[in-house]
């Protein structure tokens, strides 16, 4: 029979039948093969009784990231905060680019903003094309609006620790619980209060993730086929690509660089390209033969 992973927990899987959530675990051969089973995989399992039962094959997937560890993602609805902890753009747009990469939506959801409206963070994302939303876990503002965005879709919510995912999901849903952290004023982070990857249906009719905090992707993600398509994955610039003055131009520093003179002009936004300048220097000592082997 077929299910999806709705949990996974300490080596045990929890698949959703649409008759019954079995408890199994995953065949030695995926760890052989160096394949790990991921929240919203759509699998094959083998019933044993006792609602228990083995993960025997890993259906074909749309997506997948390592951090979360999810699969089959819609879109990854990125949590960020202009109060306390503030949130670095660069890790939304790190986030963003290798979403854009596996043809995931992001929603960039701006909490907190009964405490500051992130006007900042606001402008830029608005304006570079993403679905933007200011929210309140505290006031209930903009839920509403949420739950259509994210209404008949699975959708990862993530961001840096502290910033109320956890918070945002109790709020939509009055049957969940899950546990709130405090945020350090000295560090101006949050605790982790999510252990693990788990699956969460709404009463909107939204499917969710919610997944640990990110301070970083892990260096799996920084992948040579990121390198290679890199400006794409930067929204914003695609309509510039392939105007430049010279072919394979990087658009750092070259003269007639349209992405360059698109960002003069304010097609762009300063910080977003700055992003892209950091991920490019990340991503530059990066060598055909470091690709792994599939």
């Amino acid at each position: 029979m077929t299910g999806r992973i709705q949990k996974a927990l300490s080596g045990f899987y929890y698949v959703d039948t649409g008759e019954a959530v079995l408890t199994c675990r995953a065949r030695g051969k995926f760890r052989k093969e160096g394949v790990s089973p991921l929240v919203g995989d759509q699998v094959e399992v083998r019933e044993l009784g006792n609602g228990e039962g083995f993960v025997e094959r890993i259906l074909p997937r749309r997506n997948s990231f390592t951090r979360p560890a999810v699969a089959n993602i819609d879109q990854l609805v990125v949590i960020a905060s202009g109060a306390i902890p503030k949130t670095d753009p660069f890790l939304i747009d790190r986030v963003a680019s290798i979403a854009a990469l596996k043809d995931c939506r992001v929603v960039v959801l701006l909490n907190k903003c009964d405490l500051d409206r992130a006007d900042g963070l606001y402008a830029i994302y608005q304006s570079s094309g993403f679905p933007t939303l200011r929210v309140s876990a505290e006031t209930g503002e903009g839920l509403e609006e949420l739950k259509g965005l994210i209404a008949g879709k699975l959708s990862a919510f993530t961001g840096n620790s502290g910033v109320g995912k956890s918070s945002i999901l109790n709020a939509l849903d009055p049957d969940f619980q899950l546990q709130v952290g405090e945020v350090s004023a000295a560090l101006g982070r949050g605790r982790h209060t999510t252990r693990h990857v788990e699956l969460h249906r709404l009463s909107c009719g939204a499917e969710v993730v919610d997944t640990p905090g990110f301070s970083s992707f892990e260096a799996e993600e920084l992948n040579l086929e990121l390198k290679r398509r890199l400006p794409e994955t930067f929204l914003e610039f695609r309509p510039y690509l392939g105007q430049c003055r010279f072919a394979g131009c990087a658009h750092t520093r070259e003269q007639g660089c349209a992405v360059l003179e698109a960002l003069k002009q304010g097609g762009i936004q300063k910080s977003r390209h700055q992003s892209y300048l950091r991920l490019y220097e990340e991503l530059k000592p990066l060598q055909d033969w470091q690709e792994k082997k599939k």
